[in-house]
């Protein structure tokens, strides 16, 4: 199922002049939580306040959390409550949560997997630094250069 893109305007229905432009959304899946003190419940719509208006909006989960718009549970959408003289936008939601979308988890699982390979000349030193010797050295031979480092952990005494 593709994302369905709405845009939505957060001014009062009957006013033919859009003084704050128009917002975005997509429908998201569930991976916020609610908003509301205790509540463990993902998130289907959020809600944000037009002060200029008195005028409360609630929609669907919008793409990018933003400060002064909570996202709310179904239960907590469908209680909603604003105080005398606010009005409540309600946008339409969708009937049902879309499928949680993989292929952008799966492509930065991939692109992470692939920054963290090692080039095949850093494979070659690694190889070639680590590759103990056959015999032990014979007095006087000279240790390689990363026996003589100190370990970046210390013993600090009380």
């Amino acid at each position: 199922m593709v994302p369905v893109k709405a845009t939505l305007c957060v001014k009062r229905l009957d006013d033919a002049r859009c003084r704050c432009g128009a917002v975005g959304y997509l429908f998201v899946g569930k991976m916020r939580q609610c908003s509301r003190s205790g509540c463990q419940q993902s998130a289907v719509a959020t809600l944000t306040y037009v002060y200029a208006d008195s005028t409360a909006v609630l929609g669907p989960l919008a793409t990018f959390a933003e400060p002064h718009s909570y996202d709310l549970c179904a239960e907590h959408a469908g209680r909603l409550t604003v105080p005398r003289g606010w009005e409540v936008l309600r946008l339409a939601m969708p009937d049902t949560p879309p499928p949680p979308n993989t292929d952008d988890l799966l492509a930065l699982a991939d692109a992470v997997r692939e920054a963290a390979k090692p080039t095949e000349d850093e494979q070659a030193s690694f190889q070639r630094a680590n590759r103990a010797p056959l015999e032990p050295p014979v007095a006087g031979q000279e240790r390689p250069s990363h026996a003589n480092r100190r370990g970046h952990l210390r013993i600090l005494r009380d």
